[in-house]
Parts: structure tokens; sequence; C-alpha cells
């Protein structure tokens, strides 16, 4: 199945796995399938998985105070997207997550974590890079909206994740990086205008 094709070749970035592991590896793990529009973790919800992207994308937001959503994550294939806080603590969530577009994801509950670390200790390894790198990217993206201007932060996105920009709707695009989708039409403007 392709969703275990696509978690199988990123751990393997990470740490050797021997051909006789794979099968016993992934059956910590649940694929599934999930339509466009559907949430898989609500506020208020305790978050018990954790969710490698195989296709598709996801979106981590919460409504703020004016009832309007306000994105803080976007992931796509090979990216781990959950509510860490939640998942860690088992609070309620003060997020939700939501498929994009249609998503093949390899869930991984809490209980398989532990069960899955304890038979494989590499996948500590595996998983600590991971977690170093999505807080390596969080703590960037806090500086670039601190120390960048509205065009330069909209610049740098489409120059380092150019997929987003064909692949999410204007709205989102714009509600994750903190502009108003009008904001965001009249720098793609001034943009195709310089050209």
């Amino acid at each position: 199945m392709p969703h275990q094709i696509a978690l199988t070749d990123h751990i393997r970035r990470y740490i050797d796995l021997r051909e006789e592991e794979i099968a016993p590896l992934l059956s910590y793990f649940k694929p599934l399938i999930i339509k466009r529009k559907t949430n898989i973790l609500e506020e208020g919800k305790i978050c018990k998985t954790n969710y490698f992207i195989a296709s598709g994308c996801l979106r981590m937001f919460f409504v703020n105070r004016k009832g309007a959503e306000q994105i803080t994550q976007l992931a796509i294939e090979g990216w781990w997207l959950s509510d860490y806080m939640s998942l860690s603590r088992q609070t309620p969530s003060s997020f939700y997550i939501q498929a994009v577009e249609n998503c093949r994801l390899m869930a991984l509950d809490q209980s398989s974590e532990k069960a899955l670390l304890k038979a494989f200790p590499g996948m500590e390894h595996y998983f600590r890079v991971v977690m170093q790198q999505a807080y390596a990217a969080a703590q960037m993206r806090i500086r670039y909206l601190y120390d960048f201007s509205r065009e330069e932060l909209y610049r740098h996105f489409s120059m380092q994740f150019p997929e987003f920009l064909q692949r999410i709707p204007q709205y989102m695009l714009a509600s994750f990086l903190g502009f108003t989708p009008e904001y965001l039409s009249e720098i793609r403007k001034k943009e195709a205008e310089s050209r």
C-alpha cells in the first residue's frame, strides 16, 4: 500500500531498517484514508494520535475570538502532525486538524507508540530527529514573523514551499501567514506586475 511505502521510505532516511523488520514495524500503525474537509481532531477533544502524511495535506487551526480560523500549521507528504501538547498531556486540544485535500495517513496512537519504541528502540532516534527538525522550523517561522515585512514573509514562504501555493486555497495561505486574503491578493498582484 502507498501509505506503508511512504512511511518506510521516510523512516529509512534516518535509521537503518532491515527488510524483515518492515512488516512488524508497520503493524503498529493504522492506515487511514481521509476525505477533504474531514476533521481528525476537534477543539475540546483529547488528541490520541500522531499522523504521518503519506499523501495529501492537513492543516491545524484554531478559531479566534472574532470567530475566524487561524491556521498555525500546514503539513504535506513526509510530514507528521498532531497536537503534541494535548497528545503528551492527554488534555483537551485547543486546535482542529482538518484534511485540506484527500489524504492517506499512517496513524500512531499513544499505546501503539509505546509498544513500537519498546520493540524497535531505533525508532526513538527517528522520532527525535523528526521532532528536532519540526521544532527548528517552528523557531524559524516565529523569527520570520517578527523579522520580515509581510511581503518578505510571503516571498520567503513561496520560495521555500512553492508546492503550497498551488495546493491550498488563497484564504488558507493568508490565514497561515497572518494576512487577510485581500492583502495576499495585493502582494500577488504586485509580484505579477514586477515580473
